[in-house]
This record gives C-alpha cells, sequence and structure tokens, in this order.
C-alpha cells in the first residue's frame, strides 16, 4: 500500500480546500464542496471564502443568507456551521442523536427527570408563531413548565438538539451584528427535514463528500469532523469506491479515486485563514498541517496564517492593519509573500479604505 508522506497529505488537503490556488467557484457552490464553513465567530466565513475563492465579493455571501440558500445552524460536532439549505435538509436527522448526546453530556444534571418530548413540544409551540426568538427568550418561554430546573440548560437542549432550527439574518451578513435569534428550519426554508432517506445512505453521502473536501483520511479523521461515531458502517459499503494508501504512522488512509492528490513539490502560497477553519480542525491527526506545539491555536479561536502550507504563525485585524506574529523566523521571500496577501486582506476587511500588514 502507497506511503504518503506529510507533505504529500499537506498539498492534497490544501488542493482540496480550495488552499492551493483560488479557486473559479461561486459561493454556494464552495460551501457546498467543502461540506460548510465553520462559523461559530459570524464573521469569519467571510473571510474563509475570500483566501479560498477568485474576487469574491461578500455581498454575495450576504445575499445567500438572505434568500435563504444558505443557513447557520448546530450540526457536525454540535458547532455552528455554514451550510447550505439543502445539506442541511439532508443531513440533519442523521446527526440528531449525537446532538443531543453532547447537550446531554453538559447539562445531564440539570435536565434530570424532564421528558424531552414534553420540551421539544413546548419548544416548536413557542416557535408556531413565526417569530423568532433568541435562545434566551425561548428559554424563559418555556420554563414555566419547569420552574425547578436550569433556564439556560433547558434553552441549550431546545436549540442545540431537539428542534432543527436556523440563525436568521441580519447575524452572519457582512460587516453587521445581531443577536442570535432562531425559527425552525422548516419554517425558514418552507420544507421539512428530510426523514425518509435511510441513515446508511446519508452516512455513504458524508463519507463520500467528506473525503472529496478532506482526503486522504483515516476513519478517525471523518469521526472526528462529523463528531457521529457510526460512520464505519457507512465506510464499509462504500470501500469498493475507494482507493487506500497508508500515512508515515501506519494509519490506513480512504480516498476517492479520481481526487487530486498534487505533487508534494507544488508550491503553496502564503495563506490567512479564519478562526475554527476546518482545514485544521477536520482531522483527527492534524499533523498534515500543523505541528503538536501549537495544536492548541486551532481550538482557542486564534486566526493563523499558512506559510508552506503549514501553520507559521497568528493574525489579527486592528485599525485598518492585519497583523501577524511568528511562530518562527521567515524568509525574506516568505515574508514578502505574507505582506503582500496581508495587505489584500486589510483592504478586504476594512472595506477598501486601508490596506497594510505587518510581521511582528
Amino acid at each position: 500500500m502507497t506511503v504518503l508522506t506529510e507533505r504529500a497529505l499537506n498539498r492534497a488537503t490544501l488542493a482540496r480546500q480550495l488552499l492551493l490556488e483560488p479557486a473559479d467557484l461561486a459561493p454556494h457552490d464552495a460551501i457546498a464542496h467543502l461540506c460548510g464553513l465553520q462559523a461559530q465567530e459570524p464573521q469569519e466565513p467571510f473571510v474563509g471564502l475570500w483566501t479560498r475563492l477568485r474576487g469574491f465579493d461578500p455581498a454575495e455571501l450576504s445575499e445567500l443568507l438572505t434568500r435563504r440558500r444558505v443557513v447557520r445552524t448546530h450540526l457536525m460536532r454540535r458547532t455552528i456551521h455554514l451550510l447550505t439549505a439543502e445539506d442541511l435538509l439532508s443531513w440533519r436527522s442523521r446527526h440528531e442523536a449525537m446532538l443531543l448526546q453532547r447537550v446531554l453530556g453538559v447539562y445531564r444534571r440539570e435536565l434530570a427527570e424532564i421528558d424531552l418530548d414534553q420540551l421539544a413540544a413546548a419548544g416548536r409551540d413557542v416557535l408556531a408563531g413565526g417569530e423568532p426568538h433568541s435562545q434566551s427568550e425561548l428559554a424563559r418561554a418555556v420554563a414555566h413548565r419547569w420552574p425547578d430546573h436550569s433556564a439556560r440548560a433547558l434553552g441549550e437542549v431546545v436549540v442545540g438538539a431537539l428542534i432543527p432550527v436556523v440563525q436568521l439574518p441580519p447575524r452572519g451578513l457582512w460587516r453587521t451584528g445581531g443577536a442570535a435569534r432562531y425559527l425552525p428550519a422548516s419554517t425558514w426554508l418552507g420544507r421539512e427535514v428530510d426523514r425518509e432517506s435511510p441513515d446508511d445512505e446519508v452516512g455513504r453521502q458524508l463519507v463520500l463528500r467528506y473525503l472529496a473536501a478532506f482526503g486522504p483520511a483515516a476513519i478517525a479523521d471523518i469521526r472526528a469532523w462529523s463528531g457521529l461515531a457510526g460512520l464505519p458502517g457507512a465506510v464499509k459499503s462504500v470501500r469498493d469506491r475507494l482507493v487506500s494508501f497508508r500515512d508515515q504512522r501506519g494509519r490506513e488512509l480512504l480516498d476517492l479515486p479520481d481526487a487530486p492528490r498534487p505533487d508534494p513539490d507544488v508550491p503553496a502560497p502564503a495563506l490567512f485563514l479564519p478562526a475554527f477553519d476546518n482545514a485544521i480542525l477536520g482531522y483527527d491527526d492534524r499533523s498534515r498541517i500543523i505541528d503538536d506545539a501549537p495544536r492548541g491555536l486551532s481550538v482557542a479561536g486564534e486566526r493563523v496564517v499558512l506559510v508552506d502550507g503549514r501553520v507559521a504563525g497568528t493574525w489579527k485585524f486592528c485599525d485598518g492593519s492585519v497583523n501577524i506574529a511568528p511562530l518562527h523566523s521567515f524568509s525574506r521571500a516568505q515574508r514578502g509573500d505574507l505582506l503582500e496577501r496581508g495587505s489584500e486582506l486589510a483592504l478586504f476587511l476594512s472595506g477598501g479604505e486601508t490596506g497594510r500588514a505587518r510581521v511582528g
């Protein structure tokens, strides 16, 4: 079985994640290809698409949200993702057990002795009128039924697991604030979540879509990205459609036969990733893109820069400037590439007013 080096995996990841060169894709198609964008921080998907797409216009993403073609919702790993409406409707049911398990892992004691079916019905009753509610408003609206229980826990389990809901604009629009307010996905999209497709069919779709965007990857990587424990069966059912490799640690890696696996020596541009980007978080073994020592940056909400395809520093935007904090020294050429691309990012984030970058 062919062994793929860390650098070979790095270049494959960059290619699948639309990071090796700017992609000529519409934002909707890019979001679909990437299986969604991590979106806990509402403005970060704009940076994620800017760094991946040629000529990205942030107004296009805002329009996708207002036209209900993409949505913000809890899904993979129970984190907020920006997804196409089609993927949410198709995938939500397959994630329900995981979503509930993760909420109960935090609030099991607070939710003890509560009939979750009754709680879900109460939440649906509150939202049935079509009026968006924040999580705290929804919690207060149902809390009178369970006065001895934590209102916070009630709101978390309703919004995060029991009812398929989406966060409504203006939250998530370009350079726009707004509290997270929710409506059922079926109300917002005019279609019910798909409960007809067998779980194994959705699982197979998830495996194949994941490998297209993240492969080559191990089953543990698929589990880490999705938060789902039950995908080995789906993998088994599509194995005859996949090819296998090994990494340098001996793990089996699966991939689509015709997916891009670039030459490891192909150059990689200087890259600026948003907070919580799935190019890093979408794996159990992240060594293909980040060293062990700075691995904590990937879960701490730090925005990172990639040099030669690997995490080499962090960046912040302040007063019209992108400020880069290196993890190690850069060559003159690397520094020049970072300053050039960082200035372009500063111009994008400032709305065309100023654009400069500094390496600290």
